[in-house]
């Protein structure tokens, strides 16, 4: 299975960030995982949430924040790679003057159902 970045059309998610699902089982067919990308503007931050069974890495490709992880605030910036655990409180803010490009892996693969706002 391929995808291609330019053909996917992308959407706002539950936490208030702008979403491609560059690979998930619900639409490509693979099994036990997503990837997707998440851009945050300038200024903008999401909303804190949380996944109860999903384990989240996000990789930062481009663009420089703030995450929160549970009850720590940490710099991110291109070339950070931050785990999530299940279960775990976060959110991130977009501190540059360009917007904040996130890959997010999510296994078992991100679902809304699976997604409560804080």
């Amino acid at each position: 299975m391929k995808t291609s970045y330019r053909t996917i059309t992308a959407y706002v998610t539950k936490d208030g960030s702008e979403i491609r699902e560059l690979m998930h089982p619900a639409v490509h067919g693979n099994a036990r995982q997503s990837l997707a990308e998440a851009i945050v503007q300038p200024g903008q931050k999401t909303q804190l949430h949380r996944h109860l069974m999903s384990e989240e890495l996000y990789h930062v490709t481009q663009g420089s924040g703030i995450m929160r992880l549970g009850e720590n605030s940490l710099l991110i910036g291109d070339g950070d790679t931050v785990h999530i655990a299940p279960g775990v409180a976060h959110c991130v803010q977009a501190t540059g003057e360009s917007p904040l490009h996130i890959l997010c892996c999510c296994s078992p693969a991100y679902s809304h159902e699976d997604t409560e706002m804080l």
